[in-house]
């Protein structure tokens, strides 16, 4: 790895290194080396700093934020169904199993289709980018083709992925028009991704790697599930699927194995310290236990738990069993592609689960959790960078020496979103909140992943 500083980035940022804590540097110096790595953080009372800025600014390799702008982390989304692009905001006041038969799986059988694949897969990365996550893990379709394109597309435009091929192949489970034709074939699809997604992060600067994806339990055979965890153990590749994430899939694989969905995928061989599991409101502390002991990481999604699941994830009791939890759009189950949504979300629903709902219940019967559930403002933007960075075992999220150089710049001045308080409320913190709080995709100006630049709105 190049050592040498070949682009330096001077202004003020903030980021999250710590768990509940933020750290605000102001008017600092990040030197980046060739490879997009972080090389040095000057801080602002560091001596060198006029000197080093002078010289990188004569040599041309300086880049200035500019006033009333300030570089955040970019985001980590870990839990997004690429092929779900098109119906994202759609019958999101529907059962799931209205959701599912007449949206999703007609719109992701579509992607066999590589025209229409290529069209919305590079629409969504950039949307993603152009909102400030520079890495996402993907579920593709169940079409090997497309999602190895997806993987593709990643690499190309700069963006650092998991992506994965969605397994289903249970005849009983699945429509005819949309399943994979047999185990065999769906285990086979799954080998051939891997190698061919590997290749893919190989030649790419930021990194693209492949996931092993059943959908999930219901969706899949005893057989397929069997074959993937002896996948996952032979290749040692990323794992994700969903899990417990509603009371209709807690109950059909308690009613098929005698065993909840953890400890029924444990034993196919699909948790590890590899594995990423979506949602999981419904997961116990035994449960809880048995996923820190093997490094599982949990995808907290918010929004698409409020529409689909019935219930909040006890994120603050996950991170005390010390589970790694990010944050996770889950397009389309989520509305929207932006982690500002996401991150406010997670701080609201926390809220909603230390008190409960009901009002008209005295508050010690309303079924809330109480005090140490709610989770901060700052405690969710680590969950969006540093934590998602933890979760996939990713030297990124924050802006320290040796991570990855993935940066977002925000102003707070543009014309009809302005972030600056009126010069009221002015600490720290309080610029941190507004920018969480308020930023709308406009206000995000510019982007890079791995130091490079990927969307640059000035420029347009």
């Amino acid at each position: 790895m190049s050592k040498e500083v070949k682009s330096a980035y001077y202004g003020s940022f903030f980021h999250a290194p710590v768990y509940g804590e933020f750290e605000y540097l102001e008017d600092a110096l990040i030197e980046v080396d060739g490879d997009g790595v972080i090389v040095r953080v000057v801080t602002g009372d560091d001596p060198c700093k006029s000197d080093l800025l002078e010289a990188y600014r004569n040599r041309g390799m300086l880049v200035e934020l500019g006033e009333g702008r300030f570089g955040l982390p970019g985001f980590v989304d870990i839990h997004v169904h690429a092929p779900q692009w098109p119906q994202a905001a759609l019958a999101l006041d529907e059962p799931l199993y209205l959701w599912l038969e007449q949206r999703t799986f007609p719109l992701e059988s579509k992607f066999s289709d590589m025209e229409f694949a290529r069209r919305v897969y590079g629409d969504l990365v950039d949307a993603l980018l152009a909102r400030g996550s520079t890495t996402t893990v993907y579920l593709g379709s169940a079409h090997l083709e497309s999602s190895i394109e997806l993987a593709a597309i990643c690499a190309e435009k700069g963006q650092r992925a998991l992506v994965g091929k969605t397994v289903m192949d249970d005849p009983a489970a699945n429509p005819e028009y949309y399943r994979d034709a047999s185990p065999a074939q769906a285990v086979g699809d799954t080998a051939t991704l891997i190698k061919e997604v590997e290749a893919i992060g190989r030649a790419s600067k930021q990194g693209i790697w492949p996931v092993i994806t059943p959908r999930f339990i219901p969706s899949c055979t005893d057989e397929v599930l069997r074959g993937l965890g002896d996948l996952a153990a032979s290749t040692g590749a990323y794992v994700q699927t969903h899990c417990n994430e509603g009371q209709w899939e807690h109950d059909v694989v308690l009613e098929r194995f005698g065993k909840t969905d953890p400890y029924a995928l444990r034993d196919f061989g699909l948790v590890n310290e590899r594995t990423i599991m979506a949602h999981c409101p419904y997961v116990t502390e035994e449960e809880g236990e048995m996923f820190a002991e093997l490094g599982v990481a949990i995808a907290h999604c918010p929004m698409a738990n409020s529409y689909f699941s019935s219930a909040v994830a006890p994120v603050q009791r996950f991170r005390k069993q010390g589970i790694h939890v990010g944050l996770g759009t889950d397009i389309s189950g989520g509305y929207s592609p932006s982690m500002y949504e996401n991150i406010r979300q997670a701080v609201l629903v926390s809220r909603l689960l230390e008190t409960g709902v009901n009002a008209m219940l005295p508050p010690d019967e309303r079924g809330g959790l109480g005090e140490g559930t709610r989770v901060s403002i700052v405690e969710s933007f680590w969950l969006a960078t540093t934590g998602g960075a933890e979760a996939l075992g990713l030297p990124t999220g924050t802006f320290e020496p040796g991570r990855a150089f993935d940066m977002q710049v925000v102003d707070t001045k543009r014309p009809d979103c302005d972030l600056t308080g009126f010069g009221v409320f002015d600490a720290p913190i309080d610029r941190l909140a507004r920018i969480l709080y308020l930023s709308t995709p406009d206000n995000v100006r510019k982007v890079y992943a791995q130091g490079r630049l990927v969307c640059d709105k000035d420029a347009r």
